[in-house]
């Protein structure tokens, strides 16, 4: 099944703010902070070091991906964010106030979709709404207006089975974003996907965040695409985890996939690599 091109459809009056580039030379207060985090796990009588000293700050209307080797502890490190896994050390803030748990401030979207097979498309979108208890209009109201921003109206009614990878992907964003959080964390959402596929969705996640203007911090093995959608790449490296580089992505934000033909693009790509490269031999030779 062939996916269906991003709605256009007005932002909510409450979303209209403009996104910050968060300058690093200006003092703003983020939307999401990482402050001297550590995470251990117990190995062979001892403790494991999987991150190590992790900081990190993202601004209001920022997208910014997370990049590094594999074992790295990525996903390790948003699973903590999102409130998921405890840190052995350090804090996670969300408008300043530190978190200590899964919070409605943070909605998460996996690489494998996690939607529920026996549930329609509109019905997935409104189970966590279900959960808090909201009233049915209300809950109605947030379905439609999420089901048109993702461009699946038509397939309210359908089951993930009848979906494909990509629209499956558009359901699980929608469903994260009907719970109106103030970060979304995403762990590589498109990693399962083919290739033409995920360009498209590349493409429907700028426009998307473009219209919603929501926080995204984002997991990617893909230097290309962590280019291609963010304002900021942070590169990790590994053993143990920490931010080896942040490094700017000075684009335009208006961006279609042209762009990664582009010098200032490949400029930035070769960047990103040459980080990740020095890396992995550094750890080689080591």
């Amino acid at each position: 099944m062939v996916d269906l091109p991003l709605d256009r459809v007005p932002m909510p009056e409450n979303q209209a703010a403009m996104r910050s580039d968060f300058p690093a030379n200006i003092s703003v207060s983020p939307k999401l902070e990482v402050r001297n985090l550590f995470k251990l796990f117990p190995s062979r009588n001892k403790q494991l070091v999987v991150l190590q000293d992790i900081n990190l700050a993202i601004a209001a209307n920022e997208l910014v991906c997370i990049v590094g080797p594999s074992g790295c502890g990525k996903s390790t490190l948003l699973n903590i964010v999102a409130g998921l896994l405890p840190p052995s050390s350090g804090q996670i803030r969300v408008d300043g106030k530190p978190i200590d748990g899964p919070g409605r401030d943070r909605g998460m979207v996996f690489q494998n979709y996690t939607l529920f097979p026996w549930l329609t498309v509109a019905r997935n979108i409104d189970y966590g709404l279900k959960l808090r208890r909201l009233g049915r209009a209300e809950r109605d109201r947030r379905v439609d207006y999420y089901l048109n921003v993702v461009g699946l109206t038509q397939f309210s009614k359908a089951y993930p089975k009848e979906l494909s990878g990509g629209m499956k992907q558009r359901v699980a964003i929608a469903r994260a974003l009907a719970n109106e959080p103030d970060v979304l964390l995403m762990d590589e959402p498109f990693g399962a996907l083919d290739a033409q596929t995920k360009e498209q969705m590349q493409q429907f996640l700028l426009e998307l965040w473009e219209r919603t203007h929501v926080t995204i911090l984002m997991i990617t093995h893909d230097v290309e695409e962590s280019v291609f959608l963010s304002q900021r790449v942070y590169v990790m490296s590994s053993h143990p985890g920490r931010i080896k580089e942040e490094i700017r992505v000075d684009l335009p934000s208006q961006r279609d996939i042209e762009i990664k033909l582009t010098p200032e693009f490949l400029k930035i790509k070769r960047q990103v690599v040459h980080t990740l490269h020095d890396d992995r031999s550094s750890s080689h030779i080591a």
